[in-house]
């Protein structure tokens, strides 16, 4: 009787039958990886491989770093196409709504109306309207060249290599900071809160008196620029606070 229970018992457990609530060995390697925290280094060499950067690439146009803040400077002060005031229905604060009411068309320079407004001969059609001052011909082709790369939201890191501080030029660094992100309020007949940053010579006064830093750094007492925008990539700003600190020079 003993050997026919135990030739019964063999056979449960050679064909699994009562076995649904048995725990499943682990040997499936995806399953038995934490992917809930960097993964374990198994190099051996003690290195740290779980960081992971997106560097810039020189040819490819980033949404956030490139194109959204020549919107913010120069379209979207009071009374434009900022979230409150959304003149026309059309709201350039971030990549969506950029998209959706400025009818941006991937690849499809004609048939979009941000580039349309851009690039309009009729001042009281043309944007920004006058008299802000109009994009700057590198703005408009470099919004063009974003919509004929495919108008895609594509970010990257500015310091994933490296963020080079020494001997910082004003013409090749800091003023196309100023350009982007700063001039379009700035400058004018009417310089948005009466800072002028139209010339090297408003910029350096604004920087030897400590307010360009004060205001892009954000430190207390000053008011937060870009105004209603994300704080400069914190290279850019060490970037112009390096230049001043050499002397603020046009070189």
């Amino acid at each position: 009787m003993g050997w026919l229970i135990g030739s019964m018992l063999l056979q449960l457990i050679v064909t699994g039958y009562g076995c649904e609530h048995m725990p499943t060995m682990p040997d499936d390697p995806i399953t038995t990886i934490d992917t809930t925290t960097n993964p374990i280094d198994t190099s051996g060499n003690g290195m740290d491989t779980t960081v992971t950067s997106n560097p810039c690439e020189p040819d490819i146009i980033y949404f956030e770093r490139d194109i959204l803040p020549i919107l913010i400077s120069n379209c979207t002060t009071s009374g434009c196409h900022n979230a409150q005031d959304a003149q026309d229905g059309v709201i350039l604060n971030n990549y969506q709504n950029t998209v959706e009411t400025a009818d941006v068309r991937p690849f499809d320079l004609l048939g979009s109306d941000l580039y349309e407004v851009i690039t309009e001969d009729d001042p009281d059609k043309v944007m920004p309207r006058p008299p802000n001052a109009p994009l700057t011909n590198s703005q408009i082709n470099l919004i063009s060249a974003w919509i004929l790369q495919g108008a895609e939201d594509l970010s990257c890191d500015e310091t994933a290599g490296q963020c080079d501080t020494e001997d910082v030029s004003y013409n090749e660094v800091v003023e196309p900071i100023i350009i982007t992100n700063c001039r379009g309020c700035h400058s004018g007949g009417s310089p948005s809160g009466g800072i002028d940053l139209g010339d090297f010579a408003a910029v350096r006064a604004q920087a030897l008196n400590g307010n360009l830093y004060g205001v892009i750094e954000r430190l207390p007492g000053f008011v937060p620029m870009p105004l209603n925008a994300d704080k400069l990539p914190q290279c850019q700003i060490d970037q112009i606070e390096s230049w001043i600190e050499n002397g603020a020079l046009q070189n």
